[in-house]
């Protein structure tokens, strides 16, 4: 017979069981319907990827997935981040590798990826594992909790190589290069992911121009070491800064195109006409990019280009202070004497300027190059007429209407066989391919961007 004491005990347990296991199977239900009603957006969605018929098409996807770290919540009258409540992330995440699992895209460009988290990466691996799919991740430096992390499908691509690129810099950014060979196509190409800088003010425009620098550099030489012909480039991520912007302009200076606009057939001047992004000063702006640079592109010489950018962002400053061109040579000759401008004078106006005297601004290297481009005839001061033409009116601005060939061009007069043309892209969600930011949209602070490629035969 069981004591009174412990029968007490024992059926005060036994409610408590049983009260937990009701309000479990509440919570249970409330969830499969929270669920099922989060996922039925995605469900409607039409992914274009999935459907591709031509087994020599494959897709790209890029997406920022918002790092629980730096994702802020209010939770029980409190401010904290997403990381500290495991439920909250935990499904998040399941509900993006559903999407991401839905869309089957040959190549995932992910930015923002916790890596710190064992049990996320975990997740990540074994589910898109289980898929067919090869996985590199790469961490920030300095341990930032966050990082890159690339997947390509085995049906689609062999990986020849992968390359980490570290830019060592103040915003601990890195970028992961891909060398694959396309099964279906017996070709290959390269694939590149990054996330750059966050333009937290003007005088970081400078350090984020300095990364795609470095990017455009780290594939060159990964080209030139390889003994490799000149192959179809993908450069994916999350770019923070719009079609309006100084990267922009110097990737299309060096022959690459918006994937995303060809599909739609946009222009340069359609920044207004989708979005990808609601940063956390409740702005909604196009900063999601999957870049694509075919091999009979024009492309200036690397060093001229950057240079070239950089002079446009000289011009944009002296701009904003509403000079006009003849004020801004006077600005630079200001310390010089006669009609020229001396070094010293290039010099201090770029202080003035913010360009130079601090961690990330010109190094003296860097201010020495752009002052030998500048220097058409080498006599050691700029006259006005190279003030016009290399600093005023940089050629990297009119570079498309110019020197940007179509698919059927070749370069240098290289036989070449394979090119990628952009067969479709979406957006998701839907509603920001029309400069929209739906109020439900909770996976990211960031759409998904997928494109569909075809491969095309270039003419010699």
């Amino acid at each position: 017979m069981v004591p009174p004491h412990n029968l007490i005990l024992f059926l005060h347990s036994l409610a408590i069981s049983i009260m937990y296991l009701y309000i479990q199977g509440i919570m249970g239900r409330k969830n499969r319907g929270m669920s099922k009603r989060r996922s039925s957006r995605i469900d409607s969605y039409p992914c274009i990827s999935s459907s591709i018929a031509d087994p020599s098409c494959f897709s790209c996807t890029t997406f920022n997935i918002l790092a629980p770290i730096y994702k802020r919540l209010i939770h029980e009258d409190r401010n904290c981040r997403e990381s500290e409540i495991k439920a909250y992330w935990l499904d998040r995440n399941e509900r993006i590798l559903d999407l991401l699992l839905r869309e089957r895209s040959s190549i995932i460009c992910l930015q923002e990826f916790w890596v710190n988290n064992e049990e996320l990466v975990n997740m990540y691996d074994t589910r898109l594992g289980d898929a067919g799919y090869t996985i590199f991740k790469l961490p920030r430096t300095n341990n930032r909790g966050d990082g890159l992390f690339t997947a390509v499908h085995n049906d689609y691509f062999h990986v020849i190589n992968h390359k980490e690129f570290l830019f060592n810099d103040f915003g601990d950014r890195v970028a992961q290069l891909l060398h694959v060979e396309v099964k279906n196509v017996g070709r290959e190409i390269l694939i590149v992911n990054t996330h750059l800088l966050f333009p937290h003010d003007s005088s970081m425009c400078l350090e984020r121009l300095r990364q795609v620098y470095k990017i455009l550099q780290y594939v060159d030489a990964y080209l030139k070491e390889n003994n490799l012909n000149p192959l179809p480039i993908i450069l994916c991520g999350d770019w923070n800064g719009s079609k309006r912007g100084h990267v922009y302009k110097f990737l299309r200076s060096q022959g690459f195109v918006s994937s995303y606009d060809i599909a739609h057939h946009y222009t340069d001047a359609d920044a207004h006409k989708w979005v990808s992004h609601r940063n956390h000063r409740g702005n909604i702006c196009g900063v999601d990019f999957i870049w694509l640079l075919n091999p009979n592109k024009y492309r200036e010489i690397l060093k001229t280009s950057w240079s070239d950018a950089v002079f446009g962002l000289f011009k944009y400053q002296v701009s904003r202070a509403s000079l006009t061109r003849e004020d801004a040579f006077e600005f630079l000759k200001a310390v010089s004497n006669g009609d020229s401008i001396t070094y010293s004078g290039f010099c201090e106006a770029l202080r003035q300027l913010n360009l130079i005297g601090h961690m990330y601004g010109l190094s003296e290297e860097e201010t020495k190059d752009l002052w030998v481009q500048a220097d058409i005839d080498g006599n050691g001061v700029l006259d006005h007429k190279e003030f016009q033409e290399r600093i005023w009116n940089p050629m990297w601005s009119y570079h498309v209407e110019n020197t940007i060939k179509d698919q059927d061009e070749i370069l240098n007069g290289t036989q070449l066989s394979l090119g990628l043309g952009v067969t479709d892209a979406a957006l998701f969600p839907s509603e920001t391919e029309n400069g929209l930011w739906p109020e439900d949209y909770s996976l990211s602070d960031h759409a998904r961007l997928t494109v569909v490629f075809s491969p095309i035969r270039l003419i010699s």
